[in-house]
C-alpha cells in the first residue's frame, strides 16, 4: 500500500487527530466506513496479529444501560470541591483562563516537584498523546510499544506516517522491557509505555522501568502513560517524574479523568524536559483546549484528599468484590492495578457483547494472543452486582 506523506498543516487540516480517540473510546457515533480502522470481515479492529477489538454491529446505537461498564470512568466524581469550584465559575465562560491556567500549572508542578516550564496542559492525557505523535511522526519513524497497549498515541503515530513496532506483554502480563529495547533501532521516535498498562490493567515493576526509561531515554525519548497510577496506594513511589529532575528525556502523562472523576471536563498534562515540551508547543497551544471552568475544578480537586482516598478505597472494594464473583464462577481473572480488570470469555466476543448488552450491561470484548477477554470497569458497587448478574446469566 502507497503511504501518503502530509504536511504538518495539511494533516491538522485532515481532522485525523480523532484516529487515536475513536479507537480508544467505548464507541463513537460514527459509521465503521468513516473510522481510522482496519476491520476484519465480521466487522471487528484489527489493532495488531496478537491484538483485536470486538465491535456492535452499529456505533451508532446508545443503548440504554443500567450499568455503564465500558469507558474506565469513575463513578463517584467530580469531587464535592471540583464541583463547588464548576459551579462558581461558570459565569466566566466567557473568558479565556490564562491566569487561572498558569495558577493550576504552578500548583501541578509542586505536586510533582518540578518547575511549571516542565508542565503541558491539555484537555485530557490523550490528547497530548495524539499531539506527541504528531509532532515525532509526521516525517515517519516508528514507536515501540507493548502489544496489547492503549492506543490513542500509536494509532494517530500510523496516521501520520509513522509504524508501529509491537512487543507482546510478558506472561505475567508486564512489560517485556528487555525486548522492547532490543526493538529500538535508528528509525525509532519515541517508546511509549503505559503503566499500569490499559487495556490489561496490569503494571511493571517500579525498579525495572525506572532502570529502562533511565537508560533508554539517553537514546530515545521513553513516553510513560500514568493514567491510572492515581488508583495505586503509593502511586507517587511508582511514578517515573523523578527522571524529570535528573534530565532525562522522558514525558510523563497524567489526567484528572480518572481518579479525580473528571472525564467529561477534559483535563490533563504533560511533564517532561522543556525543549520536549517547547517542541509539542510549536503545533498546538494545548491549555486552550481546556474550558475556564475546568480550570478551577481541577485546582480544587487537587485539595480534596477525602475524595481521592475515597474514590480508591471503592474502586478496590468493587474490584475485590468482582475477584470474588469471578473465582466463584472458576474464572481466572488477571489482577489489576486500575479501575478495571480483564478475564478470558469462553465465547465470541461480538456474542458476549450482544448477550451483555441485552441484559443493560457495557463492558469491552478483546482477543489477545487468540483468547477472548472481557475488560470491565469500575463502577458502584450496585452496578458492580449487575454486572455480576448479567454475567451469570451470559456465561450460564
Amino acid at each position: 500500500m502507497e503511504t501518503k506523506k502530509i504536511n504538518r498543516r495539511n494533516w491538522i487540516k485532515t481532522g485525523l487527530l480523532t484516529a487515536g480517540g475513536v479507537v480508544a473510546s467505548p464507541y463513537l457515533g460514527f459509521s465503521k466506513n468513516n473510522l481510522p480502522l482496519q476491520l476484519d470481515q465480521h466487522g471487528n479492529a484489527i489493532y495488531s496479529p496478537f491484538f483485536k477489538e470486538y465491535l456492535p454491529n452499529d456505533l451508532r446505537e446508545f443503548p440504554v444501560l443500567a450499568a455503564k461498564l465500558n469507558a474506565n470512568e469513575n463513578p463517584y466524581g467530580p469531587s464535592p470541591f471540583a464541583l463547588e469550584a464548576l459551579t462558581k465559575s461558570a459565569s466566566g465562560g466567557n473568558r479565556y483562563a490564562w491566569k487561572e491556567l498558569f495558577q493550576l500549572m504552578d500548583k501541578i508542578a509542586a505536586f510533582e516537584g518540578v518547575e511549571r516550564k516542565n508542565v503541558m496542559m491539555g484537555p485530557g492525557s490523550s490528547d497530548l498523546l495524539e499531539k506527541t505523535a504528531v509532532t515525532l511522526f509526521t516525517n515517519g519513524g516508528n514507536v515501540v510499544s507493548a502489544d496489547p497497549a492503549y492506543m490513542s498515541l500509536i494509532r494517530v503515530a500510523e496516521a501520520a506516517g509513522g509504524t508501529w513496532k509491537s512487543v507482546p506483554l510478558k506472561d505475567d502480563w508486564s512489560h517485556d522491557l528487555d525486548a522492547m529495547e532490543k526493538a529500538i533501532d535508528s528509525d525509532t521516535k519515541l517508546v511509549y509505555i503505559c503503566n499500569p498498562n490499559n487495556p490489561t490493567g496490569t503494571i511493571t515493576s517500579t525498579e525495572e522501568l525506572t532502570a529502562f526509561c533511565s537508560r533508554v531515554s539517553e537514546k530515545v525519548p521513553v513516553f510513560i502513560d500514568e493514567a491510572y497510577l492515581g488508583f495505586l496506594e503509593d502511586s507517587a513511589k511508582q511514578s517515573m517524574v523523578s527522571l524529570i529532575k535528573e534530565g532525562k528525556d522522558v514525558i510523563i502523562a497524567r489526567t484528572f479523568s480518572k481518579i479525580h472523576g473528571m472525564a467529561g471536563l477534559r483535563v490533563g498534562y504533560a511533564v517532561a524536559q522543556e525543549q520536549r515540551l517547547i517542541d509539542l508547543q510549536k503545533i498546538t497551544r494545548a491549555g486552550m483546549g481546556i474550558s475556564y471552568p475546568s480550570v478551577f475544578a481541577a485546582i480544587s480537586a487537587m485539595d480534596d484528599e477525602t475524595f481521592i482516598n475515597e474514590s480508591r478505597e471503592r474502586n478496590a472494594a468493587c474490584r475485590n468484590y468482582v475477584y470474588e464473583s469471578l473465582t466463584k464462577m472458576g474464572i481466572e481473572y488477571v489482577p489489576s492495578y486500575t479501575s478495571f480488570l480483564i478475564f478470558p470469555i469462553e465465547m465470541e466476543g461480538k456474542a458476549f457483547l450482544e448477550k451483555m448488552t441485552a441484559e443493560k450491561v457495557g463492558v469491552r470484548a478483546f482477543n489477545f494472543m487468540n483468547k477472548n477477554w472481557c475488560r470491565v470497569s469500575m463502577g458502584t458497587m450496585e452496578e458492580m452486582k449487575l454486572f455480576t448478574q448479567a454475567l451469570n446469566k451470559v456465561l450460564a
